[in-house]
Protein backbone atom coordinates (compact mmCIF):
# COMPACT_ATOMS: atom_id res chain seq x y z
CA UNK A 1 0.00 0.00 0.00
CA UNK A 2 1.27 3.33 -0.92
CA UNK A 3 1.46 6.32 1.17
CA UNK A 4 -0.90 8.01 -0.69
CA UNK A 5 -3.61 5.04 0.10
CA UNK A 6 -3.00 5.31 3.73
CA UNK A 7 -3.16 9.03 3.89
CA UNK A 8 -6.69 8.85 1.88
CA UNK A 9 -8.29 6.21 4.08
CA UNK A 10 -6.80 8.18 7.42
CA UNK A 11 -8.78 11.02 6.22
CA UNK A 12 -11.89 9.35 6.16
CA UNK A 13 -11.70 8.86 10.17
CA UNK A 14 -13.57 10.37 12.91
CA UNK A 15 -11.54 13.08 14.06
CA UNK A 16 -10.71 11.70 17.43
CA UNK A 17 -9.23 8.35 15.22
CA UNK A 18 -7.25 10.80 13.04
CA UNK A 19 -5.70 12.39 16.12
CA UNK A 20 -4.96 8.39 17.27
CA UNK A 21 -3.01 8.13 14.00
CA UNK A 22 -0.97 11.29 13.92
CA UNK A 23 0.42 10.85 17.43
CA UNK A 24 1.27 7.67 17.14
CA UNK A 25 3.36 8.53 13.80
CA UNK A 26 4.82 11.36 15.99
CA UNK A 27 5.83 9.13 18.59
CA UNK A 28 6.97 6.88 16.17
CA UNK A 29 9.52 9.29 15.17
CA UNK A 30 10.89 10.45 18.57
CA UNK A 31 12.24 7.44 19.68
CA UNK A 32 15.04 7.45 21.94
CA UNK A 33 18.43 6.77 19.43
CA UNK A 34 21.09 4.61 21.80
CA UNK A 35 23.58 5.46 19.50
CA UNK A 36 23.11 8.81 19.34
CA UNK A 37 23.16 9.01 22.85
CA UNK A 38 25.96 7.55 23.51
CA UNK A 39 27.77 10.17 21.00
CA UNK A 40 26.28 12.89 22.60
CA UNK A 41 27.61 11.72 26.05
CA UNK A 42 30.84 11.13 24.71
CA UNK A 43 31.23 14.33 23.54
CA UNK A 44 29.84 16.28 26.63
CA UNK A 45 32.61 13.82 28.42
CA UNK A 46 35.43 15.54 26.27
CA UNK A 47 33.89 18.66 26.44
CA UNK A 48 34.16 18.23 30.02
CA UNK A 49 37.65 17.21 30.77
CA UNK A 50 38.88 19.45 28.35
CA UNK A 51 37.28 22.53 30.25
CA UNK A 52 38.52 21.57 33.38
CA UNK A 53 41.98 21.07 32.13
CA UNK A 54 42.10 24.60 30.73
CA UNK A 55 41.56 23.35 27.31
CA UNK A 56 38.10 25.12 26.99
CA UNK A 57 36.75 28.74 27.89
CA UNK A 58 33.77 28.59 29.39
CA UNK A 59 31.48 31.23 28.10
CA UNK A 60 29.18 33.24 31.06
CA UNK A 61 25.02 31.86 30.88
CA UNK A 62 23.97 35.52 30.32
CA UNK A 63 25.99 36.10 27.13
CA UNK A 64 24.89 32.36 25.59
CA UNK A 65 20.97 33.81 26.24
CA UNK A 66 21.63 37.11 25.67
CA UNK A 67 19.25 37.39 22.51
CA UNK A 68 16.63 35.04 24.28
CA UNK A 69 16.35 36.92 27.52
Amino acid sequence: MESKDILKQALNLKPEERFTVVEGLLKSLDEPDKKLDQIWAEEAEKRLKAYRAGGLEGVPMEEVFKDVL
